[in-house]
């Protein structure tokens, strides 16, 4: 895959978010991205599926799905992936905490062939709004104890700004159908063995009076849904890329083609058979 031909489908799961869902879309449109949008509302009440409805109508949305009542983040997670058909997928809130601009740098570790899965990390050098103490406290040590059980060395587990390569994304067995999607996505891609980056990124979070949803039961939950989803069956089946990645040839140095000698493109290829 390249820049010029990576097809990026963004799953967007909507839920009472009038206030910010319109902006978030044409700002994410803004980036310039080879964008297939499939934004998914989850029973919103609040009139939030009017101006979805309008947007489609507009030509924003290529794929609207509503559910009849809510059933969860990682339930409008899991439809709005099915429902992809670009080459890599991520998912984006419609709250406007993630800057849309960020996507083009979690692309590029997918679009150069070196990673299935790159995650925006709030934690590494971008900007972000200070907000709650023990919101930090609370990530850091469900990162920890996902990690210990992935063997993976995540400084953000929980981000929701995840970029992962659309046949990958859909083999995972996912259940997950709240919050607990983002520890699930983690512990699924470790099992696939999949080669993972992280990227930094800019976070503006919200508060709870500006609409934030998670609270500090779901942080308990999520420590039950790392266990869960890294001791109990179903186990994500190992990940092998349909096209293979290929190094690129040096320019200059080694040795001339030798009549005969097939080139590393066609080789790879057969490889793959």
């Amino acid at each position: 895959m390249s820049s010029e031909t990576l097809r990026l489908t963004v799953v967007m799961p909507v839920f009472n978010e009038r206030a910010t869902v319109e902006r978030a879309i044409r700002r994410l449109h803004a980036v310039g991205l080879n964008l297939e949008l499939v934004c998914v509302d989850d029973g919103s009440t609040d009139g939030s599926v009017e101006i979805l409805q309008a947007l489609e109508t507009e030509g924003l949305i290529d794929h609207l799905v509503l559910h009849v009542r809510n059933g969860g983040k990682g339930t409008a997670v899991r439809t709005g992936i099915a429902r992809a058909t670009g080459d890599a997928v991520a998912i984006c809130d419609a709250d406007l905490e993630y800057d849309p601009n960020d996507l083009p740098g979690l692309l590029e570790p997918i679009e150069e062939g070196r990673a299935d899965a790159v995650y925006g990390s709030r934690f590494l050098s971008g900007p972000r709004r200070v907000l709650y103490f023990w919101h930090r406290v609370g990530n850091t040590v469900l990162t920890l104890l996902s990690n210990m059980l992935t063997d993976l060395d995540l400084t953000d587990m929980e981000t929701c700004f995840k970029v992962v390569r659309r046949e990958l994304l859909q083999s995972l067995p996912l259940r997950a159908r709240r919050f607990g999607i983002e520890p699930e996505l983690t512990a699924r891609l470790a099992q696939a063995k999949a080669r993972m980056y992280e990227a930094p990124i800019s976070y503006r979070g919200r508060t709870y009076e500006e609409g934030k949803k998670i609270n500090w039961k779901d942080g308990v939950a999520a420590i039950w849904h790392i266990l869960r989803f890294n001791l109990l069956p179903p186990r994500a089946r190992r990940f092998v890329p349909a096209e293979p990645v290929i190094p690129a040839e040096p320019e200059t140095g080694g040795e001339p083609a030798r009549p005969g000698d097939i080139p590393a493109s066609e080789a790879g290829a057969q490889g793959a058979q």
